[in-house]
């Protein structure tokens, strides 16, 4: 890579990474007997009879517990249920043991997380941790372990017993932490040949969806009930979040998605307060060019007049063989700044980034309990949500948002988009921006605010932060296709309601276009009269140039145009990475008029081989299709799916449907995009309308694998059941865990 910026920065904006799906391990013992020797039994079923899970006829589960720590065991409890294979890999994945059940290609993603955390600093802290975490913990570990002792039939791939240490090693709730940033090719490079001083040739080639989420907050004046609304729409894989609800006597309440093995809503609301995070923010993650010294088979590097030893620690490394199980040990190199994890320019690149489990899990936590905008702020004054943005709406009336959390002070003389020399003091972190130094909104008086994974100076219209007012540091991800089509259905919009809000957030406009269709106009109008072309697409040229840029499921246009650019795409994307311009910008701008005229001629044969004629309807092409439970779903143009009207967020879809799996059949059947998505009224009595991509169950003998597929392809919502006399309404199974 050529340079620093870990994440790809692309027009569409992005988050990275997911959990890794594992296909095959060995079975594993059960818990039974460990618990009844350790008397965890006992204490397990004392916890389950304070927990009461009512499931409501959509399967979510709505958990009471006396205390916190019991809401939290009965909702690792109740996930477990719903599929306890994502929770146990996440975990896997978390303490860097992939490869233990995947085999040896896992080793360096193992490597890049021992090289952050390990099993003895995080039961030191949790060691540290106040008391009223630590029930919390030992609940989230209770729950899960008390699902595996009452269910023998489930056969975990390694963890078969959980410890309460443990929920620090993924704390944070992303679709993927600042550690999966860190290229797992060049690790390899690094550390799949002996230690050398070499020059490194590596990069990555863009995403091929975008990843990110949406958050939209509307203030009570631009409202028809004069009550603050709130939209929550992550764009994740789908399945990455199960819906729950968490309730205790202790003052939690809190409605919305959790990532799976996590014990605190992620994205969501209370009964006064919501909030939505949205990838990006600021610069987090810094490199550092270390000029590396050996002296008789030690390293050693500069720092300001210093000769500094390197800190070289083995990391073994299990992994499956065919053998059964076999091991490789790496010599894995530090400096103060951070692990070292790729070569660069002749010199080391260390990686320096937030590695404060303790105090992201308690604001993981907290804020969900935040019943107003002081007590959130409060909660983000901890300063370690490092990947996120959030947009934040309350009963009180207020809307808010913050552009990232955790943001080092640096020296503003340097460029941080690229690796810094890390001899020189001057490029050492100076601590932490305060909250109110960083990039905020609070009631802007445009009465709106809004986050797409972009930059935040259109965040709110006319009222946004100013960048010359903040160093660049601050933010990274660019305007995107998204925050283009954000601005044009909220300006001058008022009296927002629910219902209005969610047709908002699937406005079926594509901003991507609106620039490109003209050039292909202008290359087609342009062209000479003989050119074979001019003939060959005149009907796919008038179908585009009457499309009012609008997708639906009978649209076309819709097809057509995106095929064409999708090959443009597909055929741009090194030239585009080689001069560090957005793909979408660069097909726009800096292709010939032949080019595109070809592209088009392409697309329309590519139409013409797989679906017979290249006026196919969108509707016939874009499917949803659910026929497992598995991690990796496999996909069959013969087997049932639904038309699903929204496209890729890659074209400015507000409403994400994108796929990211290799391509095995002629129809795009989305896996990634809008999964839980939400909207929220605050006021004396929340009311809430959720969807979910299929269903709340990775179980396909459940009727909730997949009752909510069709209303989901359709963008129809469901009312949330937020209380317990509604819940009762709508019941379907009440019960404490175990029964």
């Amino acid at each position: 890579m050529s340079s620093k910026r870990l994440f790809v920065t692309t027009v569409l904006g992005c988050a990275l990474g997911a959990f890794i799906p594992v296909h095959a391990a060995p079975a594993a013992a059960g818990t039974s007997a460990k618990a009844q020797a350790s008397g965890e039994s006992a204490r397990w079923h004392r916890s389950a009879s304070r927990v009461t899970i009512m499931r409501d006829k959509w399967g979510i589960p709505h958990v009471f517990g006396k205390t916190d720590a019991d809401a939290v065991f009965g909702l690792l409890y109740a996930q477990a249920e719903d599929d306890f294979n994502r929770v146990e890999l996440n975990y896997i994945n978390a303490m860097g043991r992939l490869a233990e059940v995947e085999g040896e290609a896992e080793i360096w993603r193992d490597l890049r997380m021992k090289m952050f955390i390990t099993p003895a600093d995080m039961k030191a802290k949790y060691a540290a941790s106040p008391a009223w975490l630590k029930k919390l913990m030992v609940g989230f570990a209770d729950g899960l372990n008390f699902y595996l002792h009452t269910h023998p039939e489930v056969k975990p791939k390694l963890i078969t017993h959980f410890e309460p240490w443990m929920a620090l090693a993924f704390s944070e709730g992303s679709i993927g932490g600042d550690i999966e940033s860190i290229d797992l090719k060049e690790l390899e490079q690094m550390y799949g040949k002996p230690a050398q001083l070499a020059l490194l040739d590596a990069g990555s080639g863009f995403e091929p969806e975008p990843r990110g989420s949406n958050g939209f907050a509307i203030s009570p004046k631009l409202s028809a009930s004069g009550r603050a609304l709130l939209l929550i729409n992550p764009h994740t894989s789908f399945y990455f979040r199960p819906e729950v609800h968490m309730v205790s006597e202790e003052g939690l309440n809190a409605y919305g998605a959790v990532t799976w093995g996590q014990f605190f809503v992620y994205q969501g609301f209370n009964e006064r307060a919501g909030w939505m995070h949205t990838s990006g923010g600021g610069d987090v993650i810094d490199e550092y060019l270390e000029t590396v010294v050996e002296k008789n088979g030690k390293f050693f590097y500069k720092f300001g007049t210093e000769l500094r030893a390197m800190k070289a620690v083995p990391i073994t490394l299990p992994y499956k063989s065919a053998a059964g199980m076999d091991s490789k040990t790496v010599t894995a190199y530090f400096t103060h700044h951070g692990p070292v994890v790729r070569k660069a320019d002749g010199k080391w690149v260390s990686v320096k980034l937030m590695e404060e489990p303790l105090k992201a899990l308690t604001q993981s936590y907290t804020r969900t309990k935040a019943k107003s905008y002081a007590a959130f702020y409060k909660s983000m004054e901890l300063r370690t949500n490092s990947s996120n943005n959030t947009v934040y709406a309350d009963g009180d009336g207020n809307i808010a948002y913050f552009h990232g959390n955790f943001v080092p002070k640096r020296d503003v003389r340097f460029d941080w988009t690229l690796p810094v020399d890390g001899s020189n003091p001057a490029t050492e972190w100076k601590g932490l921006h305060d909250v109110k130094e960083t990039i905020t909104l609070f009631n802007p008086a445009s009465g709106w605010i809004q986050n797409t994974n972009n930059w935040p100076f259109r965040s709110a219209g006319d009222s946004s932060p100013r960048v010359k007012d903040y160093p660049q540091y601050m933010w990274t991800l660019p305007e995107n296709a998204r925050g283009l089509h954000a601005l044009k259905v909220l300006t001058n919009h008022k009296g927002f309601t629910l219902d209005s809000l969610i047709a908002t957030a699937y406005d079926n406009y594509l901003t991507g276009f609106e620039a490109l269709i003209p050039t292909l106009l202008k290359a087609y109008d342009e062209s000479a009269a003989d050119n074979p072309l001019k003939a060959q697409l005149q009907a796919q040229v008038a179908a585009l140039r009457s499309w009012d840029l609008r997708y639906s499921v009978e649209s076309v246009p819709t097809s057509l145009a995106i095929y064409w650019a999708q090959d443009m795409v597909k055929r741009s994307s090194a030239a585009a990475r080689a001069k560090g311009v957005p793909v979408l910008d660069y097909i726009t701008t800096s292709l010939g008029a032949q080019e595109r005229l070809e592209a088009l001629a392409r697309a329309s044969a590519k139409l013409e081989a797989d679906f017979g004629k290249w006026q196919t309807p969108w509707g016939e092409i874009n499917r949803f299709q659910r026929a497992s439970g598995d991690v990796h779903q496999q996909y069959d143009d013969g087997k049932p799916s639904l038309p699903v009207a929204f496209p890729s967020a890659v074209w400015g879809s507000l409403a994400s449907f994108g796929m990211s799996a290799p391509q095995k059949t002629k129809r795009i059947y989305g896996d990634r995009g809008n999964s839980f998505v939400a909207v929220v009224e605050f006021g004396p009595r929340i009311r809430a309308k959720s969807i979910l991509a299929g269903g709340q169950s990775a179980n396909p003998a459940s009727p909730h694998f997949s009752d909510q597929a069709e209303m989901y392809s359709k963008g129809q919502f469901k009312d949330v059941l937020f209380y317990k006399e509604d819940i009762e309404k709508q019941l379907e199974r009440k019960y404490h865990p175990g029964q």
